[in-house]
């Protein structure tokens, strides 16, 4: 069953904030008037002048969960959205375990919950590791690279990456010592690849065959790949991704129980 955080949440602050309004314009008015009483009067409230200034406890309770889930809905909505990596389709760049955040704004203001862009303030560089919704099932989060942009023509033939007809420049690096206890990918051939102005590594992966295909990206498109080239799920099976199924850009580890080494550190 798919559960959608920011309808969750959405609810949640509209529920909690219709019952504080009702409250603040009925029962609160009240409570207010005869403490403003009492205050003029000089006096310390009866008993049942103090039963009746409490105040509710759902009202205490919806007044507090609106404004922490106000301040946590505006944030993860419009600038920072965590997210873990459930696979290693973007290693070494990314590890299975890697908590992350998402930066929500690069590519426009969005809103919630129906995610129309508001606001455009940028669109995906190339070489940008970008989180989006998979287009053959929005309500689920990939993770990937952005390769190519609108217009772009993309060829990969012999496990090399060529873009508009230039190859790009791939340096190899040495092999990949495996990751965790399971040591996954040991022995895949590492490359430090260059996009643009973003330099990142790549596992390329000798017991996998080739692949030879070439891609024309549709305006308002992007072509994304996994870093992890030989083990990833990307548009060289699935196809595009629309600018509408932008979440943001992934920036920063801030967490992996597996190695604290990986924590602090920002995504190339």
């Amino acid at each position: 069953m798919h559960f959608d955080f920011a309808a969750i949440m959405l609810s949640v602050l509209l529920i909690s904030g219709v019952i504080w309004v009702f409250d603040l314009l009925g029962a609160g008015r009240k409570r207010w008037a005869l403490f403003k009483k009492v205050e003029s009067e000089q006096r310390e409230p009866s008993d049942n002048e103090e039963e009746l200034l409490k105040e509710p406890i759902i009202v205490d309770y919806a007044r507090s969960i609106f404004s922490v889930i106000l301040i946590v809905f505006i944030v993860r909505s419009f600038i920072f959205e965590p997210f873990r990596i459930p696979s290693g389709s973007m290693m070494p760049t990314l590890v299975n375990g890697d908590f992350i955040l998402v930066n929500k704004f690069d590519y426009g203001i969005r809103i919630p919950v129906i995610d129309k862009k508001l606001i455009d303030l940028g669109t995906p560089n190339r070489g940008d590791v970008v989180v989006f919704r998979y287009p053959k099932e929005p309500h689920i989060d990939y993770i990937k690279r952005v390769v190519g942009l609108p217009g772009d023509e993309i060829h990969y033939e012999d496990k090399r990456l060529y873009v508009n007809g230039e190859q790009v420049k791939l340096d190899a690096e040495g092999i990949y010592p495996g990751w965790s206890d399971s040591n996954e990918m040991k022995g895949a051939r590492v490359f430090k690849e260059s996009l643009g102005e973003i330099e990142h590594g790549i596992l390329l992966d000798g017991r996998q065959r080739s692949q030879l295909d070439t891609f024309k990206v549709p305006v308002g498109e992007y072509f994304v790949m996994g870093d992890n080239r030989d083990h990833s799920n990307d548009s060289r099976f699935w196809g595009f991704v629309p600018d509408e199924n932008l979440v943001g850009r992934a920036f920063f580890i801030w967490m992996n129980f597996s190695s604290f080494g990986r924590v602090g550190s920002s995504i190339q």
